[in-house]
């Protein structure tokens, strides 16, 4: 059943954007990935001119068509998602693009809202989503590098791309596309704009629909070869950057041994990119059999951490010297602590250190960790001594998804990165609503993602799934 909410979406203000040009640096790779010349052009310091990109705030709701509507995957509360008919988005801004998506799906961070855990930041109504692939519809008449028809990945970050931030290429950070008082009060400063992720991330409709109006195309929307399967660019926006900032945030370097908390779709790609890198060995931490069964058959070494309760202890004796690097791809969820849910509801804990306090006891001295789980708050029993004793490096933080184009597309097209297979099922996009519940208490099929297919993309025949039911639809 289709339910029309429509209140959230008040006509936007226009507002006159002034421009600069500014040029970016590109990130460095790892040396132990071959590199041709297309690559290496991108790799010693070069500098190239992005387009004119606007350096003030975007709008945060679109501009409603006045006619036309569209499928939306609406939060209407906790555990409560709606594929909802609302407003399709017109061009608000003049460096928007729209956006006709054919694939989307559903992240780990998703699941926090769908469960309510910013459920103060969330609006009946909002349109969820961060991981989408489509169609150039519509650009606005500032987009420079994007066309009408051009096939683009949505990545989840907004960022203006002339604040100090991003001239960093610390996109997540960008000053210029969040306004939430509320995680300024929390953080002391605000963090950049996310599609899709509540209002502490600038309440940006999300791509989970069947139109996406995507603020900053020209940094938003990755250009994708229409050849390549659909699920080999799904994963890229979120899943891959996020691993592969990881990875940078860690430092791995070749020969190195690391552990991964996590073996889902991030901690699982996180395992694979190292080895691309040149990692040695890789532990795979997981409480979850049939994940570790996945990790054990891409190469890696499986800790089942209900078996192994102390994971450090367990790393310490069959590892000497310990872990050169560790990476958190688990976020609170990993907590090994059977009392705290209890602990978070009377608000002695906000997030879990348990699975902190592992990692840097199993990481050698003078080693690195990265965290890029999903943690929002603040943990009681940080293990603070220990880090610092030992000379340990932890570096944390959202990816920089734009960073790391057209480095990992590259990659893609050579075949050295496929994502295709962390999508263990396939629906139709209509069927969100189910895919979220089936999600939450992983029993998606296969244990991993769900790729949807909306409308669009089945008459388009682009997934290329022989078992994906299609329906006659007209372009």
């Amino acid at each position: 059943m289709l339910i029309c909410h429509c209140s959230n979406f008040g006509i936007a203000q226009s507002s006159t954007i002034g421009a600069n040009d500014c040029t970016l640096a590109v990130s460095t790779v790892s040396r132990s990935i071959p590199l041709n010349s297309f690559e290496l052009l991108f790799c010693v310091g070069d500098r190239r001119l992005l387009p004119t990109m606007a350096a003030t705030m975007p709008s945060m709701a679109y501009t409603p068509h006045p006619t036309k509507m569209m499928k939306a995957a609406q939060w209407m509360g906790t555990r409560h998602v709606e594929v909802g008919v609302v407003p399709k988005p017109k061009i608000t801004d003049p460096s928007d693009a729209i956006v006709q998506i054919t694939h989307c799906t559903i992240s780990g961070s998703d699941i926090h809202l769908y469960e309510g855990q910013l459920k103060d930041a969330m609006e009946k109504g909002d349109i969820l989503g961060q991981e989408a692939i489509g169609m150039i519809e519509e650009v606005g008449p500032e987009v420079k590098t994007l066309k009408v028809g051009d096939r683009v990945i949505i990545l989840p970050v907004i960022s203006c791309g002339t604040c100090e931030y991003c001239q960093r290429q610390q996109y997540s950070l960008c000053d210029n596309t969040n306004t939430s008082k509320e995680m300024e009060a929390a953080y002391g400063h605000r963090v950049g704009g996310k599609l899709g992720y509540s209002r502490l991330c600038g309440g940006y409709p999300g791509d989970q629909a069947e139109y996406c109006r995507v603020p900053h195309a020209d940094l938003s929307c990755v250009r994708a070869p229409e050849f390549i399967d659909a699920r080999k660019l799904l994963g890229l926006p979120n899943v891959v950057t996020t691993a592969w900032h990881a990875l940078e945030l860690a430092e791995v370097q070749e020969g190195d041994v690391l552990g991964v908390w996590g073996c889902g779709p991030i901690g699982l790609a996180t395992q694979r990119l190292a080895k691309l890198r040149g990692a040695k060995k890789v532990f795979a931490m997981d409480k979850d059999a049939q994940r570790l069964r996945i990790a054990e058959d891409f190469g890696m070494t499986p800790v089942d951490v209900d078996s192994h309760p102390d994971v450090a202890e367990y790393i310490l004796s069959i590892q000497d010297h310990g872990l050169d690097r560790s990476i958190e791809a688990s976020g609170y969820r990993c907590c090994g602590k059977e009392q705290y849910p209890a602990m978070q509801a009377i608000g002695m804990e906000k997030d879990s250190s348990d699975t902190l306090a592992a990692i840097i006891k199993a990481t050698r001295k003078g080693g690195n960790v990265a965290l890029v789980g999903d943690f929002f708050f603040t943990t009681r029993d940080f293990p603070i001594g220990p880090m610092m004793q030992k000379a340990l490096t932890v570096r944390g933080g959202q990816t920089w998804p734009q960073k790391y184009f057209p480095f990992l597309m590259d990659l893609v097209v050579q075949g050295k990165v496929d994502t295709a297979w962390m999508f263990t099922y396939v629906d139709e996009f209509e069927n969100i609503a189910e895919m979220y519940k089936k999600f939450s208490q992983h029993e998606i099929p296969g244990k991993l993602k769900v790729c949807l297919v909306t409308a669009y993309g089945r008459s388009l025949q682009m997934q290329g799934y022989s078992d994906l039911p299609v329906t006659e639809v007209g372009i």
